[in-house]
């Protein structure tokens, strides 16, 4: 029986199916595998809406046409000759040459649709050198999942979001490098709010960023339409996996032609876009040698950013990158907020006079696969006076000289020994209080802003300029304030007081007894 998508607190058919892939440990390489196992879901996926819409056309009457690929392009879905179906591989997951077949159908897929170019895997499975009978036992697993069962459910989405997430959580750094926790994307596009426009994301891994400002316009009654996507990425497997993974949920995009180094081979030199969201490499070394890229137009007006550390080349090539009202949000070190290195320092302050630093945000360790080390959100405005681009939030406040603060470094929870997530209150709670500040309050139904000693602060560009252009949020909002649990003093010294004297009892009690069992064993003084 096919396994439909399940309720939300029920992973049964993902454990499952991560299980399955996960015995093909010790055959391949951990970040070898994930592409095995996306790219069969893929297949089945795209399989799965191939039939459906072959059935459509034969109960419509419409049998003259099943074999005609503009009869299913038409309503976005893609044309498989017979042997690239997920029905021809299954009944031949047996045979030994079932890597071959499933590399022939993965090529023919990509020949016979063109918006398919460059993302699926190139001869993969027969390079790998897997048994048949490993590869059988994902097929078959695979196979019964009913991708396209329930409508109201992205099915296939969700496998691959819980993938993608487990990959990076077994990999560590290497894993995590493609994929960014979504909890932290989620709170970057409450933040920005991408209802419409250019989306460009300039190192977009697996692109999760993407799929994120699709659910939100979704979730928020907006046209997937009034937004375009843009993105480019340097691995070409993970290049490969951001394309499987928007076409899997029917996302266009234009990620470029090819696998490619974002500063030395910009895909979208023309490109300004209304939204950046990114999440760079961190502290990335020798990312151009000392004599290259030196007078390129994305410092002009700035220091060149040093060979040693790319984290300030990425802030202006995002700033580069936005159009005249245009707003981003993105990942940094925390060092990027006070570096003085190799003239960072100079760069950062440059920014802030510009008065292009909407809002900083210090998020807590543990959130990231890649590094247990506290991070933080940049959010740049072109302009803090532009009208929101949603009808339901007019009149934004002038925010112009301004810089928000926020320090979330308390918030968020442990979802597993070693990681932490941001809740959805805890994701609401922090874009409310931007919004707030941003003056939507009245249109938006946000409470009117406050500054809230050791959570957030609006700092003026002379107080940033008077704690040396240092942008860490915990210089400016100060510590929380201590509450008055109503106890006198002298009432809680004395508790203290006999406590700490019971406890000083205890330990000449305990200290009596290590003497008398060390005399017992006859290493008394």
């Amino acid at each position: 029986m096919a396994v439909t998508a399940v309720s939300k607190n029920d992973k049964g058919f993902e454990e499952s199916l991560w299980d399955a892939a996960n015995k093909l440990r010790g055959s391949v390489e951990s970040s070898e595998y994930k592409h095995v196992a996306l790219s069969l879901i893929f297949l089945k996926f795209i399989s799965d809406t191939f039939e459906a819409q072959r059935q459509k056309l034969i109960a419509a009457g419409h049998e003259k046409h099943i074999d005609m690929v503009a009869a299913y392009t038409k309503d976005n879905v893609f044309y498989l000759p017979e042997t690239a179906r997920w029905s021809y591989i299954q009944e031949n997951a047996k045979q030994e040459d079932i890597a071959l077949k499933i590399d022939t159908a993965l090529s023919t897929i990509e020949k016979t649709n063109p918006s398919l170019k460059g993302a699926l895997p190139d001869n993969y499975f027969s390079r790998l050198g897997l048994t048949a009978s490993k590869l059988a036992a994902l097929i078959d697993v695979i196979n019964n999942i009913d991708t396209i069962g329930n409508p109201e459910e992205d099915t296939v989405g969700r496998v691959y979001e819980y993938f993608l997430g487990k990959f990076a959580a077994t990999e560590g750094k290497g894993g995590g490098e493609f994929y960014t926790p979504k909890s932290v994307v989620n709170l970057i596009t409450e933040m920005l709010e991408p209802y419409q426009g250019k989306i460009y994301d300039p190192c977009c891994g697996s692109g999760g960023m993407f799929v994120q400002s699709i659910k939100f316009v979704k979730s928020h009654h907006g046209n997937t339409k009034d937004i375009s996507i843009y993105g480019q990425e340097y691995t070409t497997t993970t290049y490969k996996l951001a394309k499987m993974n928007l076409a899997i949920r029917g996302i266009s995009s234009n990620l470029g032609s090819v696998a490619a180094d974002t500063f030395f081979k910009d895909q979208h030199p023309q490109l300004k876009a209304d939204f950046v969201m990114a999440n760079p490499p961190f502290n990335q070394k020798a990312w151009r040698a000392e004599d290259e890229l030196t007078q390129d137009p994305r410092w002009a007006g700035y220091p060149t950013p040093p060979t040693g550390n790319a984290n300030y080349a990425w802030i202006l090539h995002i700033i580069f990158k936005l159009s005249e009202h245009g707003s981003a949000g993105f990942v940094m070190a925390n060092g990027s907020m006070s570096t003085t290195t190799s003239g960072e320092g100079d760069i950062r302050e440059q920014i802030i006079k510009n008065d292009l630093v909407d809002c900083m945000i210090a998020l807590p360790g543990q959130l990231f696969y890649t590094t247990q080390i506290p991070v933080c959100l940049w959010f740049i405005s072109r302009d803090k006076k532009a009208q929101s681009q949603d009808s339901k939030t007019r009149g934004m406040r002038d925010r112009r000289g301004e810089t928000l603060f926020i320090d979330a470094r308390n918030m968020g929870s442990m979802i597993s020994r070693t990681h932490k997530a941001f809740s959805d209150e805890d994701i609401a709670t922090i874009a409310d209080t931007y919004h707030s500040w941003r003056g939507e309050a009245a249109a938006g139904g946000y409470e009117a802003y406050e500054d809230v000693a050791g959570y957030c602060k609006s700092a003026t560009l002379a107080d940033i300029a008077a704690n040396d252009y240092v942008l860490t949020p915990g210089r400016y909002v100060g510590a929380a304030a201590i509450e008055d649990d109503g106890i006198a003093f002298e009432t809680k010294m004395a508790e203290l007081t006999q406590t700490l004297y019971a406890q000083m009892q205890e330990s000449a009690r305990l200290d009596a007894v290590i003497r008398e069992n060390l005399e017992g064993l006859g290493y008394g003084e």
